[in-house]
């Protein structure tokens, strides 16, 4: 029935940063921007290796996440990358703090999060 996720949805709380954020230091491409003038809010579409999309929305003053990941709902978002430890030090070297990365336990393989502009968690998992 499914064939895949064909995207996620993030609502930031200011537009610019993190733009500057998902296009600049994450490296995701820009897919389309639109300006949706009746909401007063931006809609960014953005696309990763032609495989994963984020859209990206901006609200005026849109509440702030309530809760931390372990809570009911949308836990995170997670990337594969070949380097878990090349990954976090770029992503260092771009000014974005990462965790000490961890090896699950089932898989033996490394993983770690950051945080975008919104403490939204986001993983990177070892392909």
């Amino acid at each position: 029935m499914f064939k895949g996720i064909h995207h996620v949805a993030i609502i930031c709380s200011d537009y610019a940063q993190s733009k500057r954020f998902y296009v600049d230091k994450l490296g995701f491409e820009v897919v389309r921007e639109i300006f949706r003038e009746e909401r007063g809010s931006y809609k960014l579409d953005l696309r990763l290796g032609g495989a994963y999309q984020i859209e990206l929305f901006s609200f005026p003053n849109p509440p702030a996440r309530l809760s931390l990941p372990e809570a009911c709902g949308l836990r995170h978002i997670a990337f594969e990358v070949d380097n878990v430890q090349e990954a976090a030090r770029d992503m260092m070297a771009n000014g974005i703090q990462v965790e000490t990365i961890r090896v699950d336990e089932f898989t033996n393989k490394p993983f770690t999060f950051f945080r975008d502009p919104d403490n939204l968690p986001i993983e990177i998992y070892e392909a």
